[in-house]
């Protein structure tokens, strides 16, 4: 058997825009999945698939939707109502019916609001040169806030000062229950005043959030249990391991886990396969290191489906990095299998883990494959140039 027959783990093994979506979007339109679970991150993703002439950047639903594949959205996922709606609206002008259909959410799942998203923006325009990188999509602001049970204004928490007293995070499970949300998000406007001051009334939100909650499914309990039961998932990770909460490189990271550790909490020790997604060449979207940075690189390889972001900043490019990739899949504590993106890319260079001077790569498959199994390839962007192998698994199988 495959170790793609199974439960699969799609992880980035850069700084994030490794093709993540194209290989999911491959994934599932290859051989049956019953969903696509999402497992980390928020809105701020962008997972571009391009199929059968068309073209979409999947955020909060899974890529795997123009094959067809349902969404559930664990509780390690920042959920944005609002992004979700204009999502839902775009998928439906790509020709996919009812998206929200093909949806369930956890009810645990932490709710990032208006609130969230204009403090975040504030935070890092204030930084000036010294930014983060922020997509400014409010997900660090989202999690900050959940940590704040208890804490007093003043102190510092994750190295941000308390500047109010902050009451219990929202979560999905409370767009159903009005009073609770009301009370939820009260606190959060008195906690946020100070800093920004978004134009959206309060009860309007309760009401668009009711809204929200009545269009999908929201879930409680084992739902990934349930689905990992009844057939193949493919767990589609957001940002790169060279962002993580935990390995990233501070304070360029993002509020998230990036490596498979909270997909393999939610398969609760069912075999699967971790497949690592890499180009065959580095990139960073904004602020923070690109050791290999190079801008005939970045001539060379120009970019379609990403661009300078207002918060986020510049897209910029390098050669492969060996010692990155390394320490990349030692913070997934190994994967069994690689995806390699972009390689129709020519004139190719990887900077050994030595960091001697860089040399030419003109068999990257081959490089690559030396090191681990190549499952998934990729050359263009569109899924037509995208092919699943199979290949047997070496370490979670």
């Amino acid at each position: 058997m495959s170790l793609l027959d199974g439960h699969v783990v799609v992880v980035g093994l850069g700084f994030g825009d490794e093709g993540k979506g194209a290989v999911v979007d491959a994934l599932c339109a290859d051989r049956p999945t019953t969903a696509v679970v999402r497992f980390n991150g928020g809105a701020q993703a962008a997972h571009n698939v391009v199929a059968d002439g068309r073209h979409h950047t999947f955020s909060q639903f899974g890529a795997g939707t123009f094959a067809g594949v349902p969404t559930h959205l664990s509780r390690f996922v920042l959920v944005e109502p609002f992004a979700l709606a204009a999502e839902a609206r775009q998928l439906e002008t790509d020709g996919v019916r009812n998206p929200l259909s093909l949806l369930s959410v956890d009810g645990r799942a932490l709710l990032t609001t208006p609130f969230h998203i204009y403090a975040n923006r504030a935070r890092e325009q204030a930084r000036g040169a010294g930014r983060h990188g922020s997509c400014g999509k409010g997900i660090g602001e989202t999690v900050w806030y959940s940590l704040l049970s208890g804490a007093s204004p003043g102190e510092v928490v994750e190295s941000q000062e308390v500047i109010g007293t902050p009451g219990d995070a929202p979560t999905v499970a409370d767009c159903a229950r009005p009073s609770v949300l009301r009370r939820k998000l009260d606190a959060l406007a008195r906690f946020y005043a100070p800093l920004a001051a978004p134009s959206h009334d309060v009860d309007a939100l309760v009401t668009l959030y009711r809204d929200f909650a009545d269009a999908v499914r929201i879930t409680d309990g084992d739902e990934t249990g349930r689905l990992a039961d009844s057939g193949r998932l493919v767990f589609e990770g957001a940002q790169g391991a060279l962002l993580d909460q935990h390995h990233g490189f501070h304070p360029h990271t993002t509020w998230s886990t990036t490596t498979p550790h909270n997909a393999r909490e939610l398969l609760g020790g069912r075999r699967h396969a971790v497949l690592g997604v890499t180009r065959t060449y580095l990139t960073r979207h904004g602020a923070g290191p690109l050791p290999t940075e190079s801008a005939s690189m970045l001539a060379r390889f120009p970019e379609a489906h990403n661009d300078t972001g207002e918060y986020q900043g510049a897209w910029r490019a390098g050669d492969l990095d060996e010692a990155l990739l390394d320490y990349a899949i030692a913070a997934c504590d190994g994967v069994d299998a690689l995806a390699v993106t972009h390689l129709d890319a020519t004139g190719l260079r990887v900077v050994p883990a030595d960091g001697s001077p860089a040399v030419g790569l003109p068999d990257p498959l081959a490089w690559f494959g030396a090191r681990l199994p190549v499952a998934v390839t990729g050359y263009g962007p569109d899924r037509a140039g995208y092919r699943v192998a199979g290949a047997r698994s070496t370490i979670n199988a």
